[in-house]
């Protein structure tokens, strides 16, 4: 791909709360950049981008689909790589490993609801990848639109710095257009040729000194990011170019300092062809980004790759899915080289070299074969027989490098699950696998003391519609059990202990001896896991066997004491041990190490940690008294209550998860249907006695039916 290619080049994403109008939104720019003929609504269950059969008939967003369009803007064709995301808190890490990918982002809000609370979710996750945004206020023909409360909201709430782009012309049933206030232009869509046509006029009357406020303040936006810019402010606002202007609020997005904002209604086809012309002024290409960076896995330091061809290949699969006609199908951006139909990769992670044996760009579910996907680009691939989200593909071993992969939560709800009938075994386990390949949120376990398979998600929907997917696309009927929490153990003082193993069988024996202190890990310590300090001195355990107790531990704090669950993160500090010169190895060291966990952190009060859910409702004032009394009864700690905008209030609450099985129907029971409410995993809190004797006393039972 030529460097002006490049420059034409838009990989951008669409993100937000859920119903806020992404995928319509997204329907719309496939209808005018000529990628289908007729329009697809999500509420008749007919979005291209939705082509999951659970996506139709339940209207949301589950995976986030690809596709590839053109836009002519300015005399030049570019070139979109878009992805449109989930909106639905369960389905996060569909955004997350989304943005990880993608070069800019369009925001887009209902101009009724504002931010919401998944929009701050996604926000946050933009910012953790530092993905340029721009925002776009959808749903502007809603009784109750407002677009500058919206703007307003992103001040105060996201803490942006929004730059409005556009002044709406009418509101709710009355919204025609916007003024463009680069241009200074009015932009009136026709609505018999479903938004497809449009006149440019010039600023009715009654707006034009309101069209002029908001110039001056997006023109003084725009100066702050250009010093040149800043001194032909001061002395003659008016004599800034569109160019200079463009040029600035450019900058000013890259730079990850301001937000450019505009308006439309997606469904009644207002305001995209602007949205798009934005996203070609003002979101990067992927020159934009001079070079990306990574760790070379041999020698540990950073080296760099840049968006070229000639430069060596460097693609991070961030996305696998199955796909009935051509098997597993691996998504994946290159970040520099290029990765052609029947060439071989090197897997940095599996340290294996896979031939691909297909390339194809991606138009939603459909693959269009192609023979190269080059550098700044996005695609998918067949033939890899051992690959992960998050895996980095380079051209050979001679020049791996280690991109920075993504992390997901851990799952924070399980249930078992089982065939029907005993013929259907192989193919439960079959399908699982094949879906916990695709959704690193979805995992799949053995009951150790049960012998169930506990399968286990992100929420009760996020459940839902793997078993609704095990029954259409593996053709297996389940029957599943109770929804099981997740819980994870922590102990909560520090123990000094002395473990010494000793094994005499004929021949050569076993022996370890180890003294360790283990305790809860340092307050500065963030990373998780185990924290090991090796404090060994004068070659009382040889060097060789210290990762081995270090490896023992690790293996132990899979199973905690109480009721075998994981515990998160440990700290073990090794102070000294003895060894045996002939039956001492590195077995009996992990040996003495998963017996010093056991002994350890019974005796150091072990707690049981439940999930915590980030709670908001939005209810009628009327039944607020009784939303908040059932939220007390579910052990709810009830942090704070707004109004929004239409009168409602929103009720900010920390709920344990276990508590919130069938929440939503019980909600819509108190208030008559009214209310609504979205909920997202916040932290692990230990639980009370009593509540940890209950649990672990069901568990228990559950072990003797078996």
């Amino acid at each position: 791909m030529a460097k002006q290619d490049l420059y034409l080049t838009r990989n951008f994403g669409i993100m937000a709360h859920i119903d806020a109008g992404k995928t319509t939104t997204s329907e719309r720019i496939l209808f005018y950049t000529g990628k289908t003929h007729k329009i697809g609504e999500v509420h008749e269950g007919a979005a291209t981008m939705d082509w999951m059969e659970q996506e139709q008939e339940r209207g949301i967003t589950i995976t986030s689909a690809a596709t590839t369009a053109y836009w002519n803007y300015n005399g030049n064709k570019y070139k979109f790589n878009l992805i449109d995301t989930p909106g639905h808190v369960d389905f996060t890490a569909e955004v997350e490993r989304s943005l990880r990918v993608l070069d800019g982002a369009v925001a887009a809000y209902c101009a009724v609801g504002g931010v919401e609370p998944q929009s701050e979710t996604v926000w946050r996750q933009a910012d953790k990848y530092n993905v340029p945004r721009m925002g776009y206020v959808n749903k502007m023909d809603r009784s109750g639109a407002d677009f500058f409360e919206v703007v307003r909201q992103m001040k105060e709430v996201l803490g942006a710095n929004p730059a409005v782009l556009a002044v709406p012309i009418g509101a709710e049933e009355n919204f025609k257009g916007i003024v463009d206030l680069i241009k200074m232009k009015a932009i009136l869509w026709h609505d018999e040729t479903m938004g497809a046509e449009y006149d440019i006029e010039d600023i009715p009357a009654d707006l034009v000194d309101e069209c002029n406020e908001w110039r001056n303040k997006l023109v003084e936006q725009a100066a702050e990011q250009d010093e040149a810019l800043m001194e032909k402010f001061f002395e003659d606002p008016d004599s800034i170019t569109e160019e200079e202007l463009i040029a600035a609020i450019r900058k000013g997005t890259l730079d990850l300092t301001l937000t450019p904002m505009t308006c439309g209604s997606s469904f009644k086809n207002k305001g995209v062809q602007t949205l798009l012309d934005y996203v070609c002024m003002f979101l990067p290409s992927p020159l934009d980004t001079p070079v990306i960076k990574g760790t070379n896995p041999e020698t540990g330091e950073e080296e760099d790759r840049t968006p070229s061809e000639d430069d060596h290949t460097a693609a991070l699969a961030f996305k696998i899915a199955t796909d009935p006609y051509v098997g597993r199908l691996t998504f994946f951006r290159v970040y520099s080289g290029k990765i052609e139909a029947g060439s071989y990769v090197y897997n940095v992670r599996s340290g294996k070299k896979e031939r691909v044996s297909r390339i194809f760009q991606m138009h939603s579910n459909h693959q269009n074969p192609v023979e190269v996907i080059s550098a700044g680009d996005i695609g998918a691939g067949v033939g890899f027989k051992d690959i992960r989200t998050g895996d980095t593909l380079v051209d050979d071993d001679a020049h791996p490098l280690q991109l920075e992969s993504m992390d997901f939560p851990d799952p924070v709800i399980g249930i078992a699950v089982e065939p029907k009938t005993q013929k259907d075994l192989d193919k439960l386990s079959n399908g699982l696998a094949k879906l916990a390949e695709e959704d690193p949120t979805f995992t799949v376990k053995t009951d150790e003391q049960t012998g169930q398979t506990v399968i286990s998600g992100m929420g009760e929907l996020h459940l839902d519609i793997i078993i609704d997917r095990l029954k259409r696309e593996f053709k297996v009927e389940c029957n599943q059990g109770k929804p099981q929490v997740n819980y994870k153990e922590a102990i909560t003082t520090t123990v000094n202990h002395r473990e010494v193993y000793k094994k005499q069988s004929g021949g050569r024996g076993k022996f370890a001896d180890i003294i360790v202190n283990v305790g809860p890990v340092d307050e500065d310590y963030k990373e998780g896991g185990l924290q090991f300090i090796n404090s060994v001195t004068g070659g009382n355990i040889p060097k060789e066997f210290i990762p081995s107790v270090q490896k023992g531990f690790e293996a132990a704090m899979k199973n905690g004491v109480l009721g075998g669950f994981p515990m998160d993160s440990l700290k073990v500090e090794l102070q000294d041990g003895s060894f045996h010169p002939v039956d001492s190895d590195q077995l009996s060291f992990e040996l003495a190490a998963q017996m010093a966990y056991k002994a350890c952190c019974a005796k150091a009060k072990p707690v049981l940690m439940e999930p915590i859910m980030k709670l908001e409702v939005v209810t009628p004032e009327e039944n607020m008294g009784d939303v908040i009394g059932d939220l007390n009864k579910r052990r709810g700690q009830v942090e704070g209550m707004d109004t929004t905008r239409s009168g409602a209030r929103l009720v900010k609450a920390m709920v344990p998860l276990a508590e919130m099985f069938g929440y939503v129907t019980a909600l819509r029971t108190i208030t008559s249907g009214r209310a609504t409410s979205s909920m997202t995993y916040d932290h692990h809190a230990p639980v009370s006695s009593s509540i940890a004797k209950a649990v672990l006393e069901e568990i228990k039972g559950r072990v003797d039916l078996v």
